[in-house]
């Protein structure tokens, strides 16, 4: 995820919850092995396409905690994994995802760097790929809620799905259907202060974050048990970039290069160490 993510309106909704932080509850997020976590960015794309089941694949054999995946709906109603709006970036195919049905998007071949040939998948062949393997971090573009939960729940993945909300409306949805399913999204700019961190996450409870809007705010978000996953992901993304992010005390960050990431933790002890997600 880059720039498109934006972060959502505060409006009063009642919602269901388990575990007691202060004066509010949250869902507990998938469960991970490793004390820092590293979400890999559309999958481990360098080399193989992004949000593609090879991508997944490769995410997982590095050993990433997370692999993030894009969510989209054809126009005949299939979930598939697709960043932008139309598929002219990532195919050889032109056109809005919303404007075409499976059976064209099936035909279309994504851009590839080792000159093998892959297609965009569908939400049901990430789950299987995925299950009891990887998290995924689920940045729901636009999609249907009742059908995407009842996708993860066929595949048995509720406890290992986090999703990403980008419209209130969809925040809305999920806490109505997926009660739950522990849900991200970015925090406004506009909170300066811990009382109004605090009456944000009452209106709107959230388990995680991608933001840190006041960094003065970060010991109120550790104790309103929020945890924060920073978006590193950058042409120049290094060692450098993910201290100053590790510095801050996130629980994670998400990464396009997370076999260097990975690595970088295990030269220097940072891997395995104890558990901050909450």
């Amino acid at each position: 995820m880059m720039n498109c993510k934006t972060s959502l309106l505060t409006f009063l909704f009642s919602c269901f919850v388990f575990i007691t932080f202060g004066q509010r509850t949250i869902v507990p997020l998938p469960k991970c092995k490793n004390g820092f976590i590293v979400i890999a960015h559309r999958g481990s794309h360098l080399i193989k396409p992004e949000n593609s089941i090879a991508a997944i694949e490769e995410a997982i054999n590095l050993g990433a905690d997370y692999v993030e995946i894009d969510l989209r709906t054809t126009r005949d109603g299939h979930l598939v994994l697709i960043h932008n709006e139309t598929v002219d970036h990532t195919t050889n195919g032109k056109g809005r995802i919303g404007d075409l049905n499976l059976d064209q998007v099936e035909k279309f071949v994504l851009n590839a760097k080792d000159g093998q040939l892959y297609r965009l998948p569908s939400f049901k062949e990430a789950l299987k790929a995925c299950k009891n393997r990887i998290n995924i971090y689920l940045d729901f573009k636009d999609a249907d809620v009742a059908q995407a939960y009842k996708e993860i729940k066929s595949a048995g993945m509720e406890k290992q799905v986090l999703v990403y909300i980008n419209k209130a409306e969809q925040y809305k949805s999920w806490r109505t259907l997926a009660p739950n399913m522990p849900l991200m999204s970015g925090l406004p700019k506009s909170i300066k202060t811990k009382e109004e961190l605090t009456f944000f996450l009452y209106k709107m409870p959230l388990e995680a974050t991608d933001n840190i809007p006041n960094e003065a705010l970060f010991d109120a978000m550790r104790e309103n048990g929020l945890s924060v996953f920073l978006d590193v992901q950058m042409a120049d993304e290094d060692a450098v970039k993910w201290k100053a992010a590790m510095d801050k005390g996130v629980q994670g960050v998400q990464t396009d290069h997370p076999e260097a990431l990975i690595k970088y933790l295990q030269t220097n002890n940072l891997r395995n160490g104890t558990k901050v997600c909450f």
